[in-house]
């Protein structure tokens, strides 16, 4: 040891690790959207924190039958303003296309309309005659997306002459309707060595460090197979967190109400995993899917709760003025219709005091399961929750020396953890133990260590029962 003479004083690491807060309610939605406008990527996951880094990733279109990322976009942004959003994009415009054929079109103004579908970089301009000259983009036109539109502009001192009525232009347009199952589905192609659709999840963490806990598809969730691999995804993401499907009812063949549990029983959705939502919504011109508001609403009232998923979304506002189906047809609900469709594991919105809400706290596994770790959305979500939160905060400590003081130090900062969020009314109770049954020798010197976490997460108060009597007693002591 060096000769020191005098005092000093030095700094340790605390033995009480900080858990890292997992955030909660973030979106990861497939789909497509119009990245031909802008260049955008297909089957790469895209974060954006708001309306306008969303758009200039991927583009937009009110055409959300085709473009479905957009209704995620608009809802999630512009209704709810909650972020981030992850988004994959599964139309490839150098796949799904189609070619138009060489037609005259009207000149107004020195501009030419075309579709929103039409590839900008693809566009052959001719005169009027198909087979007369043919202008060059940037010398004798230009062209840009605007709104639902492409559009040509004609250039000052092209050859196009002023007196044109009319300019014949073919092309290739983007054709969203050969996006199939198999392109949101995904997997891994060992060909190209690319992963696509939903597989896609997996790549989220190691890219942005943010761990996705709701699943979309809206336009495409109703579909079995597609359900049943975001469930299969949502339950396994990264090998190690869990979230939760979103999921809707084809409200193009269930047009009543009392047919959706036997949809949702044909279609195999009973599992925690998932949240069955049912009908449509609308506001104004503008038709959602139920599980896109669901989504946005489930998000705020997470980051109303400090990013916990403790409060059930149930009876909270939607930002919606009617439920429909997918053919606009409006289809109001009363309470026993909306309690009917939740005590079969739907979901719904209802508008019934206050304006529209969303009405249901019962995931998909209800009824046939009565667990309320599993049945009930706030409880449920709350128990993944707290299983990725373990994950962030303690995967610091694999390979560590497996001692006394590494076992005492998780124990002792969990359990601090458990009391913060029961005096935060987050959890009724909660605790942490080092159990010697379930810690044997031989597992321990395989390097193995069980901690067992006692939790109550509060359920939500789905029945409040006033009971009213007439008391006679009043009377007398009224009129004595």
């Amino acid at each position: 040891m060096a000769y020191f003479h005098g005092v000093k004083a030095r700094q340790v690491g605390s033995s009480v690790s900080t858990p890292v807060t997992a955030a909660s309610g973030i979106v990861f939605v497939v789909g497509t959207a119009p990245v031909h406008m802008v260049s955008g990527k297909v089957n790469v996951p895209i974060l954006g924190s708001n309306y306008s880094e969303a758009v200039a990733a991927l583009g937009y279109s009110n055409d959300w039958s085709k473009y479905s990322l957009c209704e995620v976009m608009y809802s999630h942004y512009k209704l709810y303003g909650v972020a981030p959003v992850v988004f994959v994009n599964v139309l490839d415009p150098a796949k799904h296309k189609k070619t138009v054929a060489a037609s005259d079109v009207d000149l107004t103004e020195k501009k030419a309309y075309l579709p929103l579908e039409a590839m900008k970089d693809t566009v052959v301009v001719k005169s009027e005659a198909e087979s007369g000259t043919t202008y060059q983009a940037g010398t004798d036109y230009d062209l840009f997306y605007d709104g639902e539109k492409l559009v040509l502009e004609l250039l000052d001192g092209g050859k196009v002459p002023e007196t044109a009525k009319k300019l014949n232009i073919a092309y290739s347009a983007v054709d969203p309707s050969m996006v199939t199952d198999a392109d949101i589905i995904g997997g891994f192609h060992v060909e190209t060595k690319q992963t696509t659709g939903f597989e896609l999840i997996d790549k989220v963490f190691p890219i942005y460090g943010v761990v996705p806990d709701i699943l979309l598809c809206p336009g495409w969730s109703h579909k079995a197979e597609v359900a049943a691999v975001m469930s299969s995804k949502a339950q396994n993401i990264n090998g190690v967190f869990e979230g939760k499907a979103l999921i809707d009812v084809d409200t193009t063949t269930v047009t009543h109400y009392s047919d959706a549990p036997a949809w949702k029983k044909k279609n195999n959705i009973n599992s925690r995993i998932q949240i069955l939502c049912y009908p449509m919504c609308k506001m104004g011109g503008k038709v959602f899917h139920l599980s896109t508001q669901a989504a946005g609403l489930m998000a705020t009232v997470d980051a109303n709760n400090d990013n916990c998923p403790a409060e059930s979304p149930s009876n909270k506002p939607l930002k919606i003025d009617s439920t429909v189906l997918k053919d606009g047809t409006e289809t109001a609900l009363d309470l026993q219709q909306a309690n009917f469709l939740n005590s079969n594991g739907i979901v719904t919105a209802l508008n019934f005091i206050g304006g529209f809400v969303l009405w249901g706290n019962e995931t998909a596994c209800f009824p046939s399961s009565t667990d309320v770790k599993d049945y009930f959305v706030p409880v449920s979500r709350m128990f993944g929750w707290m299983a990725n939160q373990i994950i962030l905060t303690y995967w610091s400590k694999i390979d560590g020396k497996l001692n006394r003081r590494l076992i005492d130090s998780i124990v002792d900062s969990f359990n601090i953890w458990l009391n913060g969020l029961t005096s935060e009314e987050k959890l009724l109770g909660g605790r942490i133990e080092f159990k010697e049954e379930e810690n044997s020798t031989t597992a321990l010197m395989a390097g193995k260590a069980v901690f067992h976490i006692y939790m109550t997460p509060p359920s939500p108060s789905r029945e409040l029962e006033f009971v009213l009597e007439y008391d006679a007693d009043y009377v007398s002591a009224a009129l004595a």
